[in-house]
């Protein structure tokens, strides 16, 4: 048994040594994956939830009958307003989207012709609009005219993204470190992007627009000569509703 004993033991260690350098192997691997996966969440909202800007479509549909050709009154203002915003921030072409082969063709394609009309009024030229006909899936179902041409738009989400748990938990880190959760700030980010009247404000000031000369020279004057520069509106006292604090 003497003679056996070294055998044994330099097995033993290097079945000891292969055990351990597995185990080190596996940690280093986890190790590795804890930590991209923490960096890859932003603890800024603004980081997690970006604005983007993008081309996106804007449209407006007409709903048209079968026995009436022509638009209502609320309809022409849709067109109108389209038009307005069409002018200000279209970078492509208005397309109008018309139904054939249908029971209201006839009817649409008479509101058609008063679309193209009041496009016209409206400034936007003739090759601004493209009339693309088609054929609803269910020619029983009333088809709409569609107008859509494509605009600079801000967009951000999508929101409602839970991927850890908000109660406590022990795989939950951001929990224990005060952290915000994922889905924080999102919807403020959304209603940001869908209210900002001019999406490259968000990236870039306006360029300034020219002082106004007559009023900068009054201001100066009065400068010159040691008076009071501050405007006096005599009718602010007749819109107040109580003294107090005179």
């Amino acid at each position: 048994m003497t003679a056996h004993l070294p055998v044994d033991r330099s097995r033993a260690f290097r079945l000891a040594g292969a055990l351990l350098g597995i185990a080190v192997a596996l940690g280093a691997c986890t190790h590795t994956d804890q930590m991209a996966t923490t960096a890859s969440v932003p603890d800024d909202y603004k980081q997690r939830h970006p604005i983007a800007i993008q081309e996106a479509d804007q449209s407006v549909v007409v709903f048209v009958g079968h026995a009436r050709g022509g638009l209502s009154a609320s309809q022409r203002a849709d067109v109108m307003g389209l038009a307005l915003t069409w002018l200000r921030d279209g970078t492509g072409a208005i397309n109008a989207d018309v139904p054939v082969d249908t029971p209201n063709a006839r009817a649409a394609a008479d509101s058609l012709r008063e679309i193209q009309a009041l496009l016209g009024a409206a400034g936007v030229p003739p090759r601004g609009l493209v009339v693309r006909h088609f054929h609803p899936d269910d020619p029983r179902l009333m088809a709409a005219i569609r107008l859509s041409y494509p605009r600079i738009s801000a967009v951000a989400g999508p929101c409602g993204l839970w991927p850890e748990d908000l109660g406590p938990s022990i795989k939950d880190k951001s929990y224990f470190e005060n952290k915000q959760y994922y889905n924080f700030g999102c919807a403020y980010q959304r209603n940001m992007a869908a209210m900002v009247d001019n999406p490259s404000d968000l990236v870039q000031p306006r360029s300034e627009t020219p002082a106004y000369t007559p009023r900068r020279n009054t201001a100066f004057e009065k400068y010159r000569k040691g008076t009071a520069t501050t405007t006096a509106y005599p009718e602010s006292d007749k819109a107040k509703l109580s003294d107090t604090g005179k």
